[in-house]
């Protein structure tokens, strides 16, 4: 029991630092996962994809005793061939502030980059049972229905990490969250390197973007538009969109 609780005492009273995230993205289970393309469309266009069936790339999250920030890491994943993978290069800066109980997101999307601003919304998280261990830390699971963006989600959070964020747009359970798993496979998010260290400028808002300014129920407008669309032209919604 000391080999347990020893490392959970140690990291509540100093929680700061850093996590490398590791993103798997597979194609294939992302278009299996669209209910409203046709078989053979699904098989067309997860053959389209060819040996690109699968890509990895790296995102990091700071963090401290209140705030997180969130954002694609330009660290490129061992033999991961990044061309043609322009949305890499997208603003994507997410940032939380739990005391504040605010978000400030910089998101590039369909042509335009937006600025979001609003009060803290967690999602409705159903805790389950289930327990792993990643990266050095014992966590639990819990499952989040996704009904705008049509995703069944698992998220991992840490027992020993007394803080809410997580990577994406992910918050709201007890621990830091240190996996997410979207449909199944389709995107699964993993920590695999933490670090807990002294931070200085990498929780600093943004540099000045220029972006359109909107709430959240406006970003989520946005994008109940884009998917009703995209399913009346029985198209993926993901290839303008973050999945």
């Amino acid at each position: 029991m000391l080999f347990f609780v020893m490392p959970l005492i140690s990291f509540a009273q100093k929680i700061e630092g850093s996590v490398r995230y590791l993103m798997v993205h597979n194609w294939a289970k992302q278009m299996a996962a669209v209910d409203y393309l046709s078989k053979q469309a699904t098989e067309r266009l997860t053959y389209m994809s060819g040996n690109r069936a699968e890509y990895k790339n790296y995102s990091r999250l700071y963090l401290n005793a209140t705030q997180t920030k969130y954002e694609d890491s330009e660290e490129s994943v061992t033999g991961q061939n990044d061309a043609g993978y322009s949305w890499l290069k997208d603003e994507y800066t997410i940032t939380r502030n739990f005391e504040k109980n605010t978000i400030r997101d910089v998101i590039d999307m369909l042509g335009k980059t937006y600025i979001i601003e609003d009060s803290l919304r967690a999602p409705k998280w159903k805790i389950l049972n289930e327990m792993k261990e990643i990266s050095g830390h014992i966590c639990m699971n819990a499952f989040w229905n996704d009904t705008l963006k049509k995703q069944k989600v698992i998220g991992w959070f840490a027992l020993d990490i007394p803080n809410s964020g997580g990577p994406e747009r992910f918050i709201g359970l007890p621990g830091l969250i240190l996996e997410v798993d979207i449909n199944n496979g389709a995107l699964v998010i993993t920590a695999d390197k933490i670090e807990q260290k002294k931070l200085t400028t990498e929780l600093d808002l943004p540099r000045k973007i220029k972006g359109k300014k909107i709430k959240e129920a406006t970003y989520f407008a946005i994008l109940r538009k884009h998917f009703e669309e995209k399913r009346k032209a029985e198209e993926p919604p993901f290839w303008s969109i973050r999945y």
